[in-house]
């Protein structure tokens, strides 16, 4: 749903945000992000429905929606409800964000912004590992939660990450709101490549 380096491949046109100072501090609340992805995922949603999914009550939502559409990235759905019953859609399918660039603009906002990011990212894959014992063998089997180490240059990093993008891109769905084809369900592919504290290799040490 979010891509945190935007230089790695074009944006499609209307379909990704690229998010700048202003439209951080909107979704600076961890609720928003949240709200966004849900719309981006399921399509278009009432402030009730929601507040269902999110456990929380509608006079919440309903505020979170208004700031959100304040900043342009939701839009009302005018072919659906009425007055009283206001449903509301994603402006875009996804978002592309600079880290680098945030931190250097906004350093506070932009650390309470990817704290929020890496709580849903961490939410997910709980919900994953909850979910074990009752999946099927066949989707079972073909689930992944691993990692991998290695030793890398910055420049060689970047390289390795528009690899995995040019693959994941193949698979790529236009709409995930979209009926699921026959067999398929919604899948979730996470990628975080960081470098990590080292402590000192045992021939470094004196």
């Amino acid at each position: 749903m979010s891509d945190e380096r935007d230089d790695l491949k074009p944006a499609p046109p209307g379909k990704t945000v690229h998010l700048d100072r202003h439209l951080v501090r909107a979704l600076a609340h961890p609720m928003r992000n949240r709200m966004l992805g849900l719309l981006r995922m399921y399509g278009p949603q009432t402030a009730t429905s929601l507040a269902g999914r999110l456990g929380v009550n509608t006079g919440a939502t309903s505020y979170h929606l208004r700031q959100l559409a304040d900043a342009g990235l939701v839009v009302e759905d005018d072919s659906r409800g009425n007055a009283r019953d206001r449903w509301w859609k994603a402006a875009h399918q996804s978002t592309q964000f600079d880290p680098a660039e945030l931190l250097d603009e906004e350093p506070e906002l932009a650390m309470g912004f990817l704290h929020g990011i890496g709580q849903t990212y961490a939410e997910s894959m709980f919900g994953f590992i909850d979910s074990m014992q009752t999946l099927t063998p066949e989707w079972r089997d073909a689930s992944l939660l691993s990692d991998y180490m290695f030793h890398l240059r910055p420049e060689e990093l970047k390289a390795l990450q528009v690899e995995l993008l040019a693959v994941l891109d193949k698979y790529r769905t236009a709409d995930l709101t979209a009926p699921l084809p026959e067999g398929a369900e919604q899948v979730s592919v996470q990628i975080q490549a960081y470098p990590r504290e080292t402590a000192e290799r045992p021939d470094e040490v004196r």
